[in-house]
C-alpha cells in the first residue's frame, strides 16, 4: 500500500498543477463519503399505526355524513330528469298533433323489468286514439316506439312509500288508486288535437323513497308542466 501510495503521488506531481488539484479534492471527497463521521442518516418517511388509524377514523366520518346526502341528491336528480323527458315526450305529441293537423296519442308502456318505452299514434276513425284501436290497427303508429332512457334502475311511475300524497289539483285532498301513475281520465293515453288541446291528467314519477314528481297536461291548453312534491310538508311546487 506504502508502495502504491507512494507511486501515485509521483504519477501525480507529473500531471499539471490544475489537474493534480483536482485529482486530490475528488480523492479527499470520495473518502469523506465513505467515512462514518461524515456519513448522514437518511430521513426516515411515511406514517405511523396510529396516524393510519385516525386518518380512516376521519375519512370514516367524512364519508358517513356526505355520502347519505350525496344519494339523496342523485336520486332527485334522477326524477328530474325522467320527469323532463316525459314532459318533452307530451310536447313533442302535441307539435305533431298541430302540425299534421289529426288526433295524436301517445301510449306509455313497461316491460315489466323496469324499462319504459312510449309510441305516438293518429286517431284513424275520429274518434280519438284508443287502446282498442291501436291493438285493431284502426290507430296507425306514426313512429317506432322509443325507451325512456331515464325511466329505471329504480326511478319509475308510481308512488314512494308512505302516506299517499296530496292531490296536486286540490291539495285539501289524498291521492287515491295508487297503483294508477299514468291517469288521463281513465286511460293511459295523452291525447291532442290539432288545436293543441288535450285530455287533461298526470304522470306521476318517483324513485320509490323520497322523491315524487307530476308531470301535469292542461286540457284547454295543452300545456305540460311539472310539479314536485315534499313529503315533509307535503306540499307541491313548480319545478325550475
Amino acid at each position: 500500500m506504502m508502495f502504491q501510495g507512494r507511486w501515485q503521488g509521483r504519477w501525480v506531481a507529473t500531471l499539471p498543477p490544475a489537474v493534480a488539484r483536482r485529482f486530490w479534492s475528488t480523492g479527499r471527497a470520495v473518502l469523506r463519503a465513505g467515512s462514518p463521521r461524515y456519513r448522514k442518516e437518511a430521513p426516515t418517511e411515511g406514517f405511523t399505526l396510529i396516524e393510519w388509524v385516525l386518518a380512516l377514523a376521519i375519512l370514516g366520518v367524512f364519508a358517513s355524513l356526505t355520502f347519505p346526502d350525496l344519494f339523496r341528491l342523485t336520486r332527485s336528480l334522477r326524477v328530474d330528469l325522467a320527469s323532463r323527458e316525459l314532459q318533452s315526450v307530451l310536447r313533442h305529441a302535441r307539435s305533431r298533433a298541430i302540425r299534421e293537423g289529426v288526433k295524436v296519442g301517445v301510449k306509455f308502456r313497461t316491460d315489466g323489468k323496469g324499462r319504459y318505452s312510449f309510441a305516438l299514434y293518429r286517431d284513424g276513425d275520429g274518434d280519438g286514439v284508443r287502446t282498442r284501436d291501436i291493438d285493431s290497427g284502426v290507430d296507425p303508429r306514426l313512429e317506432p316506439p322509443r325507451e325512456l332512457v331515464h325511466l329505471g334502475r329504480r326511478i319509475r311511475l308510481g308512488f314512494p312509500a308512505g302516506a299517499a300524497p296530496r292531490d296536486p289539483g286540490d291539495p285539501s285532498r289524498r291521492l287515491t288508486r295508487l297503483d294508477d301513475p299514468i291517469r288521463f281520465n281513465r286511460s293511459d293515453i295523452a291525447s291532442f288535437n290539432h288545436l293543441g288541446a288535450s285530455t287533461p291528467g298526470s304522470l306521476y314519477i318517483t324513485d320509490g323513497l323520497h322523491f315524487l314528481s307530476v308531470v301535469r297536461v292542461f286540457g284547454r291548453t295543452g300545456k305540460v308542466k311539472i310539479l314536485r312534491y315534499d313529503v315533509v310538508s307535503e306540499t307541491w311546487s313548480q319545478g325550475r
